[in-house]
């Protein structure tokens, strides 16, 4: 458990800067598919428009052409009128919410999607560099805050520069001199925004980087909850996690003074404006200048101008949100999958031999510590081979490598004479069976967890895999059986019973290899009994890896290879390798039989 979740020179805080330009090229592309409700959403803003602009008009005639001449002709159609161009706005303010709405959430659903995708064929590597809590946060708030440039962003100021522009044209048209009053504020309006545009997108970026960091130290201290209940460690959680907390805090409000200061500075700004059009308009009317009318419908009008300009800093806010999100977005959008299907990759043969070759193999996690120093040796077909040594010795690295979840740094390895690297990645991993020591259950039922939806295996296929551990007797006292829900990591289930449904899970993908890494480790004696009768039905005539602390696992193998400090220094039988006179395997044996 990690005692902060802030790391200086982090991912989050080496963004560099990205242009607004760039990101929204890259947003059009998911905008692209849905331009019909685009379209829509612009002739909507139009029509509305027009149905906003002429009201103060339809008033500006009532007053000059009517009630100041108290001629009533014509009054009643012009209320009518007025009425209509009410509802109309209602009507259409209504549909462009949601056409706008159903725009962001289709956005949303495909970003979403493909982050989500993308996470998947990104490599281990990727997520020992990345805590869970960050990458939930990228496919979820960060994305979230993408369906704003919809609902209240992008288009909503391109509604409100249809709207301006129009009562441009409108108030020119009706007294250029009052005109040009109102239209003071825009140069003080756009200086305002300058000063304010990068320190806006500053604070935002540095808003979601903690709250990454937050979810980050809630998931890892949620999942740790029994850990740290046991030691005792609630308070000094809680101080690291205030600390996190802190910072989020001190992050927002400093984005809030920015916001608060330019949203206080554009009604300040509109705020005089009107007052200065108010005694100019007052000047005019008195020296028979302006009608009494057209004042009405300018300060109307005003308000529908300055309304926009007063919207602008949350509009911007929204916008400065959006695209520091989208940076982190498309920043992981970005990250290369470097381990996948080359081009022109093969299918693994369906009968597969089970020949593995490490040839001369040397990996490590970084490049400063190499867990694995030129490992070379040679499975045969069907043979059963045993991994064994002190901790960190390399032996899970062997495995990891064998179905790439990470590749080697040198050497390589063949498959039944092939480098793995030229075969289809998903075929691949699926020729390879691997049992962990934790096992790991899904959310879902007890069928489900052992077919992982894979269409291919059906019920039956389901139950004889069940029956071949001998994990069935077990379901079938369950409530619903095969049906029975399952919790999050399998939490309603003994260690026992999710190794045995793991064991099952592996029987029923039928690989031509089988791993076990440490399968056997946390299981009672009665459990490990049943599993070591239903491996020798699973092993027969199949390619096995067994890596085990306890050597009695791998006594039986045909082979034992004996890593030490991520070298080869032994392999031979049980018999041959007690023999070697200061043999590791030796020691290893002396000292669990002297436990």
């Amino acid at each position: 458990m990690s005692a902060h979740g802030h790391h200086p020179g982090s991912a989050d805080d080496r963004l560099g800067k990205v242009y607004d330009a760039e990101m929204f090229r890259r947003l059009w592309a998911y905008v692209r598919p849905h331009r019909t409700l685009v379209f829509v959403s612009f002739v909507i803003i139009f029509v509305l428009g027009a149905a906003q602009l002429v009201q103060p008009y339809l008033i500006r005639i009532a007053i000059d052409d009517h009630i100041g001449t108290r001629n009533s002709d014509g009054l009643g159609i012009l209320a009518l009128w007025f009425g209509l161009a009410l509802l109309g706005e209602f009507l259409l303010r209504w549909l462009q919410i949601y056409v706008l709405e159903r725009t962001g959430q289709n956005v949303v659903y495909d970003l979403r999607t493909d982050a989500f995708a993308h996470l998947q064929r990104l490599p281990s590597s990727f997520f020992d560099r990345n805590p869970v809590g960050r990458l939930m946060t990228r496919v979820t708030s960060d994305v979230e805050a993408i369906h704003e440039v919809f609902t209240s962003g992008l288009v909503m100021i391109l509604a409100d520069l249809v709207k301006v522009i129009g009562i441009v044209v409108i108030l020119l048209a009706m007294d250029w001199r009052l005109a040009l009053v109102t239209f003071a504020v825009i140069p003080p309006i756009i200086f305002v925004t300058l000063q304010f545009r990068g320190r806006m997108r500053s604070a935002y970026r540095t808003v979601r980087g903690a709250i990454a960091r937050l979810n980050a130290f809630l998931q890892e201290n949620v999942t740790g909850m029994r850990i740290v209940q046991m030691f005792g460690r609630e308070n000094e959680s809680a101080e690291a996690f205030a600390e996190i907390n802190a910072e989020h805090r001190e992050a927002q409000l400093k984005a809030v003074v920015y916001e608060s200061s330019f949203t206080s500075l554009a009604e300040l700004v509109a705020a005089v404006a009107l007052a200065v059009l108010l005694w100019a308009g007052g000047y005019g009317i008195l020296a028979g200048m302006v009608t009494f009318g057209t004042l009405v419908a300018f300060i109307e009008y005003s308000a529908k101008f300055f309304r926009p300009v007063q919207e602008l800093s949350q509009r911007y806010t929204v916008m400065q949100a959006a695209m520091a999100a989208a940076e982190r977005i498309f920043g992981l959008l970005d990250t290369e999958v470097s381990i996948k299907s080359s081009d022109g990759a093969i299918p693994v043969p369906e009968k597969l031999a089970g020949d593995i070759r490490f040839e001369n193999v040397t990996f490590g996690y970084d490049d400063e510590r190499p867990v694995l120093k030129d490992v070379s040796f040679h499975i045969r077909p069907g043979e059963r081979i045993g991994v064994v040594g002190w901790t960190g010795s390399g032996k899970t690295t062997l495995i990891r490598l064998l179905v790439r979840l990470y590749d080697v740094q040198q050497g390589r390895i063949l498959l039944d004479g092939v480098d793995i690297r030229k075969y289809r990645l998903r075929d691949l991993r699926r020729s390879i069976g691997i049992v962990l020591q934790d096992p790991f259950l899904f959310a879902g039922s007890v069928g489900g967890n052992i077919s992982l939806g894979d269409p291919t295996i059906g019920p039956d296929r389901v139950k004889a895999a069940a029956r071949a551990v001998q994990v069935d007797r077990f379901i079938e006292t369950l409530p619903a059986g095969y049906d029975e829900r399952i919790r999050e990591r399998g939490s309603n289930l003994s260690v026992g019973e999710k190794q045995l449904l793991t064991f099952a899970r592996a029987v029923a993908f039928d690989p031509g290899i089988l791993v076990l890494d440490e399968a056997t480790a946390s299981v009672d004696p009665r459990t490990e009994q049943k599993i070591q009768l239903a491996l020798a039905t699973l092993l027969s005539d199949r390619t096995s890896i067994l890596i085990a602390h306890r050597l009695a696992t791998v006594r039986d193998a045909d082979r034992i290879l004996v890593l030490h400090q991520g070298e080869l220094r032994e392999q031979g039988t049980h018999e041959e390798l007690l023999v070697l006179e200061n043999g590791i395997y030796r020691t290893l044996y002396a000292l669990q039989a002297t436990a």
